[in-house]
């Protein structure tokens, strides 16, 4: 028996089968209570941007737990290294003179992009303008904001209405965000939110043109934009800190975690553009909101190592060059019987898609009778979402182990 309520799981098979206990990571490799070694394809949970094992993280946060572990950021509190963060992260923004509001979390930054976008119309002297708009497919965290703006309904199943005065539309049409806007109005809608990679959803890149379209679209409706880039952000994209500056999509909001710390300690961040944050910076009004841990100082201490680990390492560049391996060496697999699709070419990042979505759950542990850890999204899609760290020769390790796995 066990204490441990694993999230997104059958408890029931994992008391009767054990839990996959992970005991150790280096580079991009984990290291099972065994010894047994297993090539990480999905970096944790899309968040070990440079690999696991990284002492030098484990020296910044330790050196900074010696100092001050946290106290807080509200009022007018705050840490030198939170403060060294947000102007480090406020240089890499792709929107220039950015704010940077610090979360604990994905999920957060979700559920804080979401009170902001209302909060900013009612600061605007558009109270109506309360309505958010989300694609199918998509995943944005499990607050209760994020799960009502989310497209997997499964997910919301159980639990009522979570949010009033969401909406969500087909993923891949521009067409779709047009007539949504037709048939409610654009002064009554608030933000759309949009992944540029659909992750947890079952990896779906964008189609051609699309981003540019629906970012032209709220622009010419006065409705935000907020570039849900908790997967894709920090290099994941591939070349590019962030795919809103890959496409030039100046959101209004963007929403970060994963890849800030690598996953080395939880942090989010929501980045801000100017013209959002001005009527909350320019005096006497307040935004009752915030995190008792946003912008924890040792958190915060491990992302500035990260970040400079990416810089000087030119992780960026490895992730294109993942991209590119990525879409090459997966795409044999496509002419397995097994396999629907694969999914790739754009970041680094990749799906293969079972023919056979049931499938899903009961490859992952062929997978790791092969040698690879990996997960099932969306509907039996095979998640691939590797350090940066990984080589040409770890893709073709892991190409090995689907094709044995796949029979």
């Amino acid at each position: 028996m066990t204490a441990l309520w694993h999230g997104f799981a059958d408890m029931g098979a994992v008391e009767r089968d054990g839990a996959f206990v992970v005991a150790r990571g280096e580079g991009a490799y984990v290291y099972d209570e065994a010894g047994t070694r297993y090539l990480d394809a999905t970096a944790g949970l899309w968040f070990t941007n440079i690999g696991h094992g990284r002492g030098e993280i484990a020296d910044a946060v330790a050196a900074q737990l010696r100092q001050i572990a946290h106290y807080s950021n509200f009022g007018d509190f705050t840490a030198p290294a939170t403060q060294q963060l947000a102007e480090k992260l406020a240089t890499i923004a792709p929107v220039p003179g950015s704010k940077i509001f610090f979360t604990s979390g994905g999920s957060d930054s979700v559920d804080t992009a979401a009170k902001l976008a209302r909060r900013y119309w009612q600061e605007m002297g558009k109270p109506s303008k309360k309505i958010l708009l989300s694609r199918q497919k998509a995943y944005h965290g499990m607050h209760v904001g994020g799960t009502a703006l989310a497209g997997i309904p499964v997910n919301a199943e159980g639990y009522g209405e979570l949010m009033a005065d969401t909406r969500v539309i087909a993923w891949d049409d521009a067409a779709a965000l047009r007539a949504q806007i037709d048939d409610l109005g654009a002064d009554n809608i608030a933000a759309f939110f949009c992944e540029p990679i659909i992750g947890a959803g079952g990896v779906y890149p964008p189609p051609e043109g699309y981003l540019a379209e629906v970012r032209r679209i709220c622009r010419d409706n006065d409705i935000l934009f907020v570039a849900d880039e908790v997967v894709t952000g920090f290099g994941r994209i591939g070349g590019s800190w962030f795919a809103s500056s890959r496409f030039d999509l100046q959101p209004d909001l963007m929403t970060t975690a994963k890849g800030l710390t690598s996953g080395y300690l939880p942090m989010g961040a929501v980045f801000v553009a100017p013209h959002l944050a001005e009527p909350f910076f320019s005096g006497g009004v307040w935004w009752r909101h915030g995190y008792t841990y946003g912008g924890h100082a040792a958190a915060a201490a491990a992302a500035l190592a990260n970040l400079e680990i990416i810089e000087r390492e030119n992780l960026l560049e490895e992730s294109r060059r993942l991209e590119s391996t990525l879409h090459r060496k997966l795409a044999p697999l496509a002419e397995h019987p097994r396999v629907a699709e694969i999914r790739s070419g754009l970041g680094a990042v990749a799906a293969v898609q079972l023919a056979d979505p049931a499938e899903g759950l009961p490859f992952v542990k062929t997978l790791r009778a092969h040698g690879i850890s990996s997960r099932a999204a969306g509907q039996g899609a095979m998640q691939i979402s590797p350090s940066f760290v990984m080589t040409d020769d770890q893709v073709d390790e892991l190409v090995e182990g689907f094709t044995k796995a796949l029979g």
